[in-house]
């Protein structure tokens, strides 16, 4: 058995727990068939019913789904979702969770290589998840956290009465959402209690320095070529210009790459999105960007969580 077929069976039997009869909906491009095929002949070993969509280039940007689509994607028990990342599909990118959690699960891959399911996917998940659990315990509830860097970063929040999402690998039942790769542990913080500085080392998928400011929950002033193509994107969306998301990656294996997908799971890296909260905070928006910081120190409750890009639990 090659490498990418050993991955393909803990997608399909660890993180996903395909069961017989069920339907299984594969969402691909054409340069992540490999990838597809090897879910799908797990996918069949374990009695599951797969689609394989294959979306065509002369399709895309694609920001609404068909009426055939959506009917396929309704009726799934489960999704894989694996076609790289673009900007302009980040509505596209929304729907598919929101639905794919309302009637089954879904694992979203945007973005994911071989390379990437290779490495980060043939990973011991029970000793990532117990680690990823002691990172929230030291958090949770914290009224004051400090987020710091050597670039310049320095940003504080409350997490108080937020709630944790722990991205495992577990996505076995319906109502879940998660990534593979997994590896990280990620809350909205408060958002009227989010001020300060960040400096980025990367905004979803566009490598290179940033700055983004912050009063209140509200991105006020952001520089960088990046981050500009993020707001050109968000337009006068409101929404877009929230924080969202305050997480920490606990791969071990993963890297800080160009793809945010790896990136953000990238061990003791600190991640920061803007718009869309997945529920957890009270920013709604079709819209949701991670921005990467790097060797982050971290303190909360009075102690010190992380140390220049080092955890300390």
């Amino acid at each position: 058995m090659n490498k990418l077929l050993e991955a393909g069976e803990k997608a399909v039997k660890q993180s996903l727990r395909l069961r017989k009869g069920e339907k299984f909906l594969l969402v691909t491009d054409k340069d992540k068939m490999e990838i597809a095929e090897a879910f799908a002949y797990w996918a069949k070993k374990v009695g599951a019913e797969s689609t394989t969509y294959l979306m065509t280039e002369t399709l895309r940007p694609i920001t609404q789904p068909t009426r055939l689509f959506t009917q396929m994607a309704e009726n799934a028990n489960a999704i894989a979702y694996m076609l790289d990342a673009r900007i302009e599909e980040k509505p596209f990118r929304g729907y598919m969770v929101k639905t794919g959690m309302e009637h089954g699960r879904i694992c979203m891959m945007p973005g994911l290589t071989r390379e990437m399911m290779e490495r980060l996917v043939n990973i011991d998940f029970k000793a990532m998840d117990l680690f990823t659990q002691k990172v929230i315990k030291a958090l949770k509830d914290a009224d004051d956290v400090l987020v710091e860097n050597p670039e310049g970063t320095r940003i504080r929040f409350s997490v108080k009465g937020r709630k944790w999402a722990n991205d495992n690998g577990d996505i076995s039942r319906k109502g879940m959402h998660g990534n593979l790769p997994a590896g990280e542990c990620f809350t909205a913080p408060v958002e009227e209690t989010f001020s300060g500085k960040l400096v980025i080392r990367l905004i979803d998928d566009k490598l290179g320095r940033g700055v983004m400011e912050f009063e209140k929950g509200r991105l006020v002033s952001a520089s960088g070529k990046g981050i500009a193509a993020i707001l050109q994107n968000i337009g006068k969306d409101e929404t877009g210009r929230i924080i969202g998301e305050f997480g920490i990656g606990t791969n071990r294996k993963a890297r800080i790459t160009a793809n945010m997908l790896e990136a953000e799971k990238a061990y003791g890296t600190a991640h920061f999105a803007i718009g869309d909260s997945y529920g957890l905070g009270k920013n709604a928006s079709p819209h949701h960007y991670d921005a990467l910081v790097d060797k982050v120190t971290i303190q909360a409750k009075g102690n010190l969580i992380a140390k220049e890009g080092r955890l300390l639990l």
